[in-house]
């Protein structure tokens, strides 16, 4: 560690705010982490980090903490003051520290294929929100992996790191096409079951117990028409009220509890 960067105008600095934009974490192949939480929940998921970037005069006696737990994982230290900070945290929250990780990488074929298992898929979600959202709701409720089709926002935009409070690094996470999620689920056997307004079945009439996929779409235009077929069947929950659909992230919670409540003993 040096003296601290105090120019918004250092050249590392302004590669670390484009940072918060899609074209910068394709450019640098980077992504950028702020908040105690989603930093360490990274760092216990084995996420390489480059360099975190330190201001001494706000950090916490937990951020000093996770300042060690970087260093010691191999991660470059740099002290900046408030005002620079500021510059590449997330909105108005900063707990001292922001860091710079590679992102993680998962394909289809590297999935562990269990006798048992709950994968998620998420088809053309555009609002990063929803995508943290339901990680976090499928962390909670063991789902065993998180597909992401044809995705409408990069996987590690920092809103979905933050609302997914960390957890989007707990499981793996793949991108890839609709075609080739399918593909993949019909190759090893998946019940696959999609998620629609006008669902022929209601969604607690389904048996989740065995290897099961539950598809969802983006609220605005739903599903594609690849996920359509006899071996694909479509749910429904009931809506009592004037509104015709729920929030994405709210159906996958409904949908993923329903699972683990069918299967008692699943870890």
């Amino acid at each position: 560690m040096t003296e601290p960067i105090t120019s918004r105008h250092n050249p590392r600095i302004k590669l670390a705010a484009k940072l918060r934009d899609r074209r910068g974490r394709h450019e640098q192949q980077r992504i950028i982490i702020d908040g105690l939480r989603e930093i360490g929940r990274a760092l216990d998921a084995g996420v390489e980090f480059i360099e975190a970037f330190v201001c001494e005069s706000i950090v916490t006696n937990d951020g000093q903490a996770l300042q060690r737990r970087l260093a010691e994982s191999g991660c470059e230290i740099v002290l900046v003051n408030q005002s620079v900070l500021e510059k590449i945290a997330f909105g108005d929250r900063s707990d001292g520290i922001v860091a710079i990780a590679k992102p993680p990488r998962a394909d289809l074929n590297g999935l562990t294929i269990e006798a048992e298992m709950l994968v998620a898929v998420l088809e053309n979600v555009e609002k990063p929100g929803n995508v943290g959202a339901v990680l976090r709701s499928a962390d909670a409720a063991g789902v065993s992996a998180v597909i992401v089709a044809d995705a409408g926002t990069d996987l590690y935009n920092p809103n979905s790191i933050r609302a997914s409070a960390g957890t989007i690094f707990s499981m793996p996470l793949v991108a890839c096409s609709g075609d080739e999620a399918l593909s993949w689920l019909r190759q090893h056997a998946f019940q696959i079951v999609t998620t629609r307004v006008d669902g022929a079945v209601d969604y607690t009439t389904v048996n989740y117990s065995g290897r099961s996929a539950v598809v969802l779409g983006s609220e605005a235009e739903g599903l594609s028409s690849i996920w359509q077929g006899e071996d694909v069947p479509s749910v429904q929950l009931p809506m009592r009220g004037i509104g015709d659909s729920l929030n994405v992230s709210v159906t996958a919670a409904v949908l993923f509890y329903e699972a683990l409540r069918q299967r008692p003993t699943r870890s």
